[in-house]
């Protein structure tokens, strides 16, 4: 789609996330050199546009006592939908994917505890006699995409990899009576108004009070940040593949950490592996040409002697969907 210098410029602002103040929009109009009626038309816009999916907050489920996985299945091409959709429905998936491969179902998943996601992966496997196979994170390199509107790169912000390949784990954060109530709001959709906040006020909260919890539950870690989604094809990159290599453990954190400066990669872990998949190194590749990712998964599997990779390119996108966290 075409955007106006502005409509890029915004988009990208909005995708970094909301100031936490009264008129947030009035501080990134300022940023722009614009003026807040404007931003507020513009921002309407890139939504009815359907670039922008959402407003709402980013939560970090680990700060929650949650974990989560990732599950890899071979599915009969007949029966891909249907159990698709019994996948979809339960609480805890936010991402379910068809990609071109023998593993062709992959999708997220969160629960309380370990032996939680064990449970509802059995269950499942009795259910429909499919292996359902669990990749969770050992170690995270890169996360936090976001989408740059103005540029070919994906990520068209600071966005280091984590250092020494470090998992971000912070301790599960006990929240009080207030901070349950905001955050319970924040899940839904952000209002475009001259004063989003407000719209979360109560008898017992006031805008002062609502403007403080939000900057305690995201200095805690427990909000990332409050900001746009966006439809990424619309901006233009439309090719899309998850990339998984085996790289030795001795040399797994170098992979890791220059595989995730290349702009394209918007997730970069090592992984658990299973029996006949090897593959530890995962990393998710946005462009707007398969090109541009071959030409980086190229280089990459060159410079680190990659020996054993696979390609995943996502053929359905089933479902994707913040999980919905209940207090």
């Amino acid at each position: 789609m075409r955007l106006t210098k502005l409509q890029k410029q915004l988009c990208n602002a909005l995708q970094k996330g909301l100031p936490i103040c009264r008129r947030p929009f009035a501080e990134i109009a300022k940023a722009l050199g614009s003026n807040e009626t404007e931003v507020l038309q513009q921002a309407t816009q890139l939504m009815e546009m359907g670039i922008i999916r959402r407003f709402s907050a980013l939560i970090n489920y680990r700060a929650l006592g949650m974990t989560s996985t990732l599950v890899a299945a071979h599915v009969p091409e007949e029966d891909l939908q249907r159990i698709a959709e019994v996948i979809n429905s339960l609480e805890y998936v936010s991402h379910n994917y068809s990609r071109n491969h023998y593993y062709n179902l992959w999708f997220t998943l969160q629960a309380k505890t370990s032996a939680d996601i064990k449970v509802t992966l059995t269950e499942l496997s009795g259910r429909f006699d499919i292996d359902f196979h669990s990749l969770p994170v050992k170690q995270t390199f890169k996360l936090d995409v976001r989408f740059d509107a103005e540029g070919t790169i994906l990520n068209g912000f600071p966005n280091p990899c984590l250092p020494q390949g470090k998992t971000h784990r912070p301790a599960s954060f006990l929240l009080n009576e207030n901070q349950k109530k905001i955050l319970s709001k924040l899940q839904d959709k952000l209002e475009l108004t001259t004063e989003p906040f407000s719209l979360l006020r109560s008898q017992d909260l006031s805008e002062e009070d609502i403007l403080r919890t939000i900057k305690e539950l995201i200095d805690k870690g427990v909000i990332r940040r409050i900001a746009a989604v966006v439809d990424h094809r619309k901006l233009g990159f439309v090719a899309n593949v998850l990339f998984a290599s085996e790289v030795p453990q001795d040399k797994i954190i170098q992979a890791g950490q220059r595989l995730a400066r290349f702009g394209i990669v918007s997730h970069c872990y090592e992984r658990e592996t299973f029996e006949n998949w090897p593959y530890n190194l995962f990393a998710m590749m946005h462009a707007k040409s398969m090109g541009r990712i071959q030409h980086v998964i190229n280089k990459f599997v060159e410079a680190e002697k990659i020996e054993s990779f696979q390609l995943l390119p996502t053929v359905t996108e089933l479902k994707k969907q913040s999980v919905r966290y209940k207090f």
